[in-house]
């Protein structure tokens, strides 16, 4: 992981434990010319940024993080709100132009991960380098099977529990997202006798296409990966990864993002989705109201026994994979691949390829299933009714519905939506701006895609989602 330092207060932080980072960039005003080449002969890749970066100035941390993006996962310093004189007033009254409470309350926790930070790099240069294999669940046809995953070193993840702290689960969250890769590790693949040697890249990051002697049967199928070298824990020498071959009795497929459109995410605010991703955990959030039992209907299809298989494309990143797992499960929605976005900067704080991740990935899917018809699902907030439209453009055949979850409300862009549904609408399919699961479970009963009496069943399962959040959110005696 690379530092960005602003501050000398920020710096003598991150020394205080006593590790040494791999890799640094600070303000030209913060070190000595001998403490830069100190710390340089004791191996730390450190820059001097070229000009210097006000640590109160949002807007020039996040442009000197953009700047970085390329250099992996990246750890920003927030100035402590005491060193900024006028900006620390955060009393109702205080002007708006100075710091709103929530993001004092982000930098508070940002120097208490830093001191995080530094103890896990002092941890991680005392261990034996033990390496782990998180394998995620692929995909495939009778004849061929892809699957991906990752090895990284062994950092001890737990199991969230619905009792665990706020502070709990922020401290698992940053062991996710800074979890160290493990580049060039081997592995082998083994399916029925098929065998495959695959190695992963820099980030390590490995995957693999298993093409079969025989065709295999539709379901799901395990696939066991062995770990070759570096040599593993051996609690976790072995992993099986899940792959999908979708049932002939398939009628379409089902795409699905998961920020704004399964879960409340915040995702157009990356202050509010950071701070909501480090309170909570899959025990703790729940999807939209309706959601589950309407992803079960879609699933079921008209007839109730079609498996239609279910592909979630998001661009949270492939660290949050396992916790998007677990929530799945908890909630009872439909298991199905997972394609998530590689972490960066970039990831977080601005558009990156965004639109060229969902749609490369829609694509293979497309490709792998040529004969099965989908239907899309996303939301307003970002560029899903784009990225779907382009698909309409490319797939004009292939697409038999699009529900795309209104959570913004600004006129301007629901007249935009409104225009690429006339688009789409020209090519036989139709974009459907939803206020809930309910109304795009009535439109989907009305289409033949799920059975009539499933828009019940969702209606049902709206209401009892919303009596179990004023059962909780209700006060006591009230």
């Amino acid at each position: 992981m690379t530092f960005l330092i602003l501050t000398r207060q920020g710096y003598d932080d991150l020394m205080a434990q006593g590790a040494t980072p791999e890799a640094i960039w600070i303000n030209p005003d913060v070190l000595s010319d001998d403490e830069i080449e100190q710390l340089r002969q004791r191996g730390v890749a450190l820059a001097v940024l070229p000009e210097r970066v006000d640590p109160h100035a949002p807007a020039e941390r996040e442009a000197a993080a953009l700047r970085l993006a390329d250099d992996g996962p990246l750890w920003i310093e927030y100035a402590r709100p005491e060193a900024a004189g006028a900006l620390a007033d955060t009393s109702p009254e205080a002007p708006s132009s100075r710091l709103p409470r929530a993001l004092q309350q982000a930098q508070e926790s940002a120097a208490r991960l830093a001191r995080l930070a530094s103890r896990r790099l002092k941890r991680f240069a005392a261990s034996d380098g033990a390496a782990i294999v998180i394998p995620y669940i692929g995909y495939g046809t009778t004849e061929r099977l892809l699957l991906r995953g990752r090895v990284l070193k062994d950092e001890g993840f737990v199991t969230p529990e619905p009792g665990h702290s706020g502070w709990r689960n922020l401290t698992e969250l940053y062991k996710r997202l800074g979890s160290d890769e493990v580049p060039g590790a081997r592995l082998r693949a083994r399916f029925q006798g098929t065998e495959l040697e695959i190695v992963t890249d820099d980030n390590g990051y490995f995957q693999a296409e298993l093409i079969l002697p025989q065709p295999v049967a539709a379901g799901w199928q395990q696939v066991e990966l062995a770990l070759l070298d570096p040599p593993p824990a051996a609690s976790h020498a072995t992993a099986s990864a899940e792959v999908l071959v979708p049932l002939a009795s398939a009628k379409f497929g089902i795409i699905s993002d998961i920020d704004d459109t399964v879960l409340w995410s915040n995702v157009t605010n990356k202050i509010r989705m950071l701070k909501m991703l480090a309170i909570s955990n899959v025990h703790t959030r729940k999807p939209f109201k309706g959601v589950a039992a309407f992803y079960r209907a879609l699933h079921a299809g008209a007839d109730g026994n079609e498996a239609n298989p279910l592909f979630y494309v998001s661009s949270s990143p492939w660290h949050l994979y396992t916790p998007l797992v677990d929530f799945l499960r908890s909630q009872n929605l439909p298991l199905g691949p997972l394609m998530l976005k590689e972490l960066g900067v970039k990831s977080l704080f601005g558009a990156g390829r965004h639109q060229e991740h969902k749609l490369a990935n829609i694509e293979r899917i497309f490709g792998t299933y040529p004969h099965l018809p989908f239907v899309l699902i996303g939301d307003s907030g970002q560029e899903d009714p784009e990225i779907y439209r382009e698909l309409v453009l490319r797939h004009p055949q292939r697409i038999k519905a699009i529900y795309i979850r209104n959570v913004n409300p600004d006129p301007e862009r629901i007249e935009a939506i409104d225009r690429l549904a006339g688009e789409v609408r020209a090519s036989g399919a139709q974009l459907v701006l939803v206020p809930d699961s309910e109304y795009a479970a009535t439109h989907a009963a009305g289409e033949g895609l799920i059975a009539a009496g499933a828009a019940a069943e969702v209606r049902a399962d709206k209401r009892g989602d919303e009596s179990a959040t004023a059962a909780t959110t209700a006060t006591p005696g009230a």
